[in-house]
């Protein structure tokens, strides 16, 4: 951390970015938002073509919708939790998603030409839009905000895309709910290196 230009190091922004469910109600300054999609949109895509969309969403009723989505498909697809175990973060989410200051939808051009539901099979079109997602979350860290990217609030794809009025030919990939934390960021712990890395062969 540069403490004279109030700047990170970009090293000192990615071990330190964790993923923060638990956000403040505080409205994000629209510039600081506004900022994030512009890190996000300075990322690689395939041939250049920029297919990504962002659709940021602070409109109560439609933030309350994806968080219904969002619990409906955690309790279909995950075990319900032990009621004598502290909260975890996970849940906290669930419970307060529709109170989040801001939910940021990374979307994706498809085109006519590609039939629908081909997004998910080709690892192409991913590729396009991650990279752009991990760039607005360093670009998050970096500004003191607290993000994790999920899908579970689109798994109703149906009722997601009509909530957000996405039109045919644009498919959401992911949301990330953004805002102030209310825990402090720390040091990730993830695997050493010496267990991932393979020089040459596996």
């Amino acid at each position: 951390m540069d403490e004279t230009s109030n700047q990170m190091d970009i090293f000192d922004v990615m071990y330190n970015c964790r993923a923060m469910r638990r956000l403040k109600p505080d409205a994000v300054p629209e510039d600081i938002l506004i900022q994030l999609i512009e890190a996000a949109n300075k990322a690689a895509t395939a041939s250049n073509t920029q297919p990504c969309r962002w659709i940021i969403t602070r409109d109560s009723e439609v933030k309350q919708k994806l968080a219904d989505i969002n619990r409906n498909a955690i309790k279909r697809f995950y075990p319900a939790p032990d009621p004598s175990a502290p909260q975890s973060a996970f849940e906290w989410q669930m419970e307060h998603m529709q109170n989040i200051p801001a939910l940021i939808i990374a979307c994706i051009k498809t085109g006519p030409e590609k039939p629908a539901g081909s997004f998910i099979d080709g690892v192409t079109t991913g590729g396009s839009i991650w990279p752009a997602i991990q760039n607005l979350l360093l670009a998050a860290r970096a500004s003191g905000l607290g993000a994790c990217p999920t899908t579970l609030p689109l798994a109703d794809r149906a009722a997601a895309k009509a909530a957000l009025g996405i039109p045919e030919g644009v498919e959401p990939i992911c949301l990330i709910p953004v805002g102030y934390p209310m825990g402090k960021f720390g040091p990730v712990t993830r695997l050493p290196v010496a267990k991932i890395l393979h020089w040459d062969r596996w």
